[in-house]
Formats: C-alpha cells, structure tokens, sequence
C-alpha cells in the first residue's frame, strides 16, 4: 500500500456503531490513564513563553488524534495541570492565571473529525455558568509524517497509540514476498528489516517537521506500540501473533471458499511497525533535535476481552469487533465491504474457540516518551 494510498483511506472505523473504534478503544483509554503522570512530566519541562499584551496563549495538538475520546482526555489534563503550573507558579499575574489554550486535533482526511467533535462539550464562555471545555478546539487534517503547522507554533505536541502506524507498506516496489501473511509477524527477515528500514525514515520526517514547528523550550509526549529488545522486528509477543495469525486464518478460509483470490491476499499489508526502545533512541539521537526526558516500556491492559471474561461468545465478538475498529477501513477498500464482513465473522469464531488464550495472552507492549526540545 503506497503512501498516498495510506493517507486517502486509513483511518479507525468511525462512527459510534457496535464495530466503531469509539466503542471499542475503552483498553487504550484506560491504559493512557496510567500514562498521564509522563504527560504530565512532559508539560512540566515546557518553557512559558513571554507574554504580550493580553492573555497568555498556549497551544498543543495531538496527532493522529482518531475519533475516540483519548484525544480528549489528553487535551482535558493539558489544560488542567497547565492552569495549576501557572497559578502556583512564578508567572502568577492576571494574564497568566487565566490562560487561554488552542488545542488542534490533527489526523488524515479519512479521520472522522464529525464523530470526535461531537463528543466535545460546549466551551466554557458559552456554558452560561463556566463549567465546559476550558480551550478551543481545530481540526488539521494531513499526515503527521508531514508538516502540519507553521515554524515555532506549538508549546506541546502529543500522539497516543499513532506512531506505529507508518506512512505506506515498504513491500510494494520491492523484491520482497509476504504470501499468506499480512502483518510483518511470522513473515521473513528480509520483510522485517524493510519494515524497519521504513520506520526509521517515518520518524525521522517526524521528528523533523515537529522540531520546525515547536516553539523554544517546547515539548513532546508520546505513546506507541512497541516490542521487547529481546525480539526481532517479525516476532511482536503472544498478543499479536495470535491476533495476526487469527486474521491471517480467517482470510485463508475466503480463499479456500472460493469468495476472494489468494492474490488478493499476498497484495495486502498492514503498515505497521512496532519499534524497541532503542530503535526509537536511534531515530531521536540522529536527529539531535530532542532531549529525552523519559523513555520506556508499559505493559498495557487487557486488550477489549475484560468486559466478559469468561463468555467464550462475548470475547470472540469483542476482539472481532476490536480488530475491525483498527483495520476494517483498510480491509473494505481492499476487498469490499461484504468481504469484510465474512473476514470479521470467521474472526469472531476464532475468538471464541481461543476465548480463554484470549483472556490470558492480550497485554500490549507500548513505548511511553517525553521529549524537549533541545
């Protein structure tokens, strides 16, 4: 899948239907809570910048923000610890006790910005009694592979459970097989070290456009899928080798059945990476823009089976329902939406017959960072 491919069709499913990633990243939302005290961190090491006349304004976005409500909870505890900064502070004066914020919810075209929005609460100066949302709020759609805002705009930037996501598969153009599979896991090295190579390009445009967009003293807070030091690029843990080989299966079964070609299989790719720790230090050190303040793995939850544990039907139809919320939308616009439908449905089978593997194996690795700009 090409780059412009990526960025005119990826996305989480979005809408608020049983599938849709709002109902179920409920394990992302719960393990960034854990994570705040880094955000936090990382808000500490911001530099206030001098103030003009009028109120002080400080500005953040998220990237690759999807359509949940992590994004929002992120933009909540900015402002929250920010105003709390600054009050107790040595910038206590009238302008700087009551900031403004501008919060920029950024993520490709595809992103359904409508269903996000619509779970913002009015601001707080049109609430009629001050309770509310205390910043206002944007979308910028585009790649955060790319630049997004003008030179030094930005006080904070954050990307939750976005930066395993690269810009185009590197299998494409190349000398490269991934027959019967369609995650990077359980295929070849050579595949493993193309997706690596990949990831190390991504990041280091990402890294370069941040630092040309963030404001001196500015900061980052991060969170992403990653994988022990210990394993190759191809071996991603028991959670998603067993969620990958559950995928790859219920595709195998459409080929057997005689409703999709095998080829359409082997052309499909899901372009994802999931980076060591010091792969991701590699990529920050080369471009020598950033100190690290923090940088290390976090064992997530229990990925969308602990509603019902111990429903063989509840966790099939969970983890199903979690996967077509992450790849559906990439899935339908490569093999249609009927298709899709049988995909998912042999999943959840499979989800059921491996319930109690299930339960026990989907803890994920993430990597938790705080940058400053140096």
């Amino acid at each position: 899948m090409q780059a412009q491919d990526v960025k005119n069709v990826f996305c989480m499913k979005g809408g608020q239907g049983e599938s849709s990633y709002l109902k179920n990243s409920k394990a992302q939302l719960r393990d960034l809570q854990m994570m705040l005290y880094a955000l936090e961190e990382t808000l500490d090491k911001i530099a206030i910048p001098p103030r003009g006349p009028g109120k002080l304004l400080l500005t953040a976005a998220d990237l690759g923000c999807s359509c949940g409500r992590s994004s929002l909870v992120v933009a909540d505890a900015i402002v929250q610890h920010m105003t709390n900064k600054l009050c107790r502070g040595k910038h206590v004066d009238a302008a700087a006790a009551d900031p403004e914020f501008c919060f920029y919810f950024s993520d490709l075209p595809s992103n359904d910005f409508n269903t996000l929005f619509s779970l913002l609460p009015p601001h707080a100066a049109s609430s009629g009694d001050g309770s509310g949302r205390r910043y206002f709020a944007a979308a910028v759609p585009g790649s955060f592979h790319d630049r997004l805002f003008p030179e030094r705009s930005i006080d904070v930037f954050t990307s939750t459970f976005s930066l395993h996501w690269l810009s185009q598969s590197p299998i494409r153009g190349r000398r490269l097989t991934t027959r019967g599979k369609v995650f990077v896991q359980g295929s070849s090295e050579e595949t493993g070290a193309a997706f690596r190579r990949q990831f190390q390009s991504d990041m280091a445009r990402f890294l370069r456009c941040r630092a040309a967009e963030l404001k001196p003293g500015g900061a980052m807070f991060l969170v992403f899928v990653g994988r022990p030091s210990s394993a190759s690029p191809t071996d991603l843990g028991r959670s998603f080798n067993l969620l990958g080989a559950m995928f790859e299966e219920s595709w195998c079964d459409l080929v057997d059945e005689g409703l999709i070609d095998g080829g359409s299989m082997d052309s499909f790719n899901i372009p994802s990476y999931a980076a060591t720790l010091e792969e991701f230090r590699e990529a920050v050190d080369a471009d020598g823009s950033f100190a690290v303040n923090r940088l290390e793995h976090v064992m997530g939850s229990r990925l969308a089976v602990d509603d019902d544990p111990h429903d063989r039907r509840a966790v099939g139809r969970r983890v199903a329902n979690n996967q077509r919320s992450i790849f559906g939308p990439l899935v339908e616009a490569h093999i249609g939406r009927a298709l899709t439908d049988e995909l998912f449905a042999r999943m959840e089978r499979r989800g059921e017959e491996l319930s109690n593997e299930l339960v026990d194996e989907m803890g994920i690795h993430y990597i938790v960072c705080s940058l400053s700009l140096v």
